[in-house]
C-alpha cells in the first residue's frame, strides 16, 4: 500500500513522500495518527499541486531576498561612535548597530543574522559585514564609523 507521509518520520521518509508500507501498519498506526494519507489519484494531484505552488512561492521569495542583496551591497552606511583623544572608539561597533542604521535606510534584517567580517571594531574607518538574507544569499554590507 502507497501513503503520503505528512510529516517527516525516521527509518520511512520525508514529508510529502509518497512511500509504500504493509498495509496493516498504514491502516492501523499511520493513518489514524495523521502521519500519511492514503496515496489515491487525487491526492496525488493535491501533492502536486501544493508541491508547484510552494515551488513558485520559494522562487518569488530567492527572488526579493536577491533584490535586497543588490540594494545592500551598493549602499554604505555611515556609523557614528564616540571617540577618545587618541582616535580609538569606546566600546566597539556590533551587530546591533549595523542592524539599526539599515533600519533607517529601509531595510529590515535581524542582528543575529549580521556577521562582522572583522571581530573588534574599535578605531575609525570603512569595514564590512556579511547579512544573510535567504539561506542561500548572502551579501556585503560596507559601512564607515566616523566620530560623532
Amino acid at each position: 500500500m502507497e501513503v503520503i507521509l505528512k510529516q517527516d518520520l525516521s527509518n520511512l521518509g520525508y514529508a510529502d513522500d509518497i512511500v509504500k508500507v504493509k498495509a496493516g501498519y498504514a491502516r492501523n498506526y499511520l493513518i489514524p495518527r495523521g502521519y500519511a494519507d492514503l496515496a489515491t489519484e487525487s491526492n496525488r494531484k493535491v501533492l502536486a499541486e501544493n508541491q508547484k505552488q510552494r515551488a513558485h512561492k520559494a522562487q518569488k521569495i530567492k527572488g526579493d531576498a536577491e533584490a535586497v542583496a543588490k540594494q545592500l551591497e551598493a549602499m554604505t552606511l555611515t556609523i557614528g561612535a564616540k571617540v577618545g583623544e587618541s582616535g580609538k572608539i569606546y566600546g566597539s561597533i556590533t551587530p546591533l548597530q549595523i542592524s539599526e542604521a539599515l533600519y533607517r535606510h529601509g531595510v529590515e534584517v535581524d542582528r543575529k543574522k549580521i556577521h562582522m567580517d572583522d571581530e573588534h571594531i574599535k578605531a575609525l574607518g570603512v569595514y564590512t559585514a556579511t547579512v544573510t538574507i535567504h539561506k542561500d544569499i548572502k551579501a556585503k554590507v560596507k559601512f564607515e564609523v566616523i566620530a560623532e
